[in-house]
């Protein structure tokens, strides 16, 4: 198989999943509202939902765009999404804050134990290097029976405290948190993963290089 196979069926299946997944709601009432150009934006009543104080960030040195995106480790679609975005970063990095939300859907089964062993990492110094860890080898343990033994091995990578890292996820230290990251996202109208939030402008699906660039510019 070709890589532009490989890249074509990838967006295929993200297509699939952004509609399929679109139709699940659990989010409430609508908090966002039009811009004068007519773009969905968040409501500024709203705007403090965004980040919070423990979310995880890349922080700009000349941050002029905030990018929010609320995503699902084990989701095709934000799969797809990532190396788009790892691409704007790489270009954009001194002017682009990014953060990350956790949003775990229900149907997918190892979706929320990969949110704890990325906030287990986390708390040792290292999510984005898990968040990194987890999308590359999304096909790998996304519908394993035995997610950990991935993780796991991820962990040693990483140089990080295994012992300490398998019992944070086994005793679900952060599942509040991402609780109440989904709770954020479900007020701020979430009810698709991926979904982005570009200086409060709201986008439900990912998007390609070049409309991701032209929103920052």
């Amino acid at each position: 198989m070709t890589q532009e196979t490989k890249v074509l069926i990838g967006v295929g299946v993200a297509t699939v999943a952004i509609i399929t997944i679109g139709a699940f709601s659990f989010g409430g009432a609508t908090n966002t509202q039009k811009d004068e150009s007519g773009a969905e934006v968040v409501s500024t009543e709203n705007q403090k939902l965004l980040v919070q104080k423990d979310s995880h960030k890349k922080v700009a040195k000349k941050e002029k765009v905030v990018i929010v995106e609320f995503g699902d480790f084990q989701c095709p679609a934000c799969g797809v999404a990532y190396p788009i975005v790892d691409q704007i970063l790489t270009e954009y990095g001194e002017n682009v804050t990014f953060v990350f939300r956790q949003y775990p859907l229900p149907m997918h089964k190892n979706a929320e134990i990969a949110a704890l062993a990325a906030e287990a990492a986390g708390n040792q110094g290292k999510f984005f290097e898990m968040y990194d860890a987890l999308y590359v080898n999304q096909a790998d343990w996304s519908e394993s029976d035995k997610p950990m033994e991935y993780f796991e091995k991820y962990a040693k990578n990483l140089k990080l405290d295994v012992d300490a890292f398998k019992k944070s996820i086994e005793d679900k230290e952060f599942l509040s948190k991402i609780e109440k990251d989904k709770s954020d996202g479900n007020a701020l109208s979430v009810s698709a993963t991926p979904t982005f939030f570009i200086n409060g402008e709201h986008i439900v699906g990912g998007l390609q290089y070049d409309e991701f660039k032209e929103k920052i510019e």
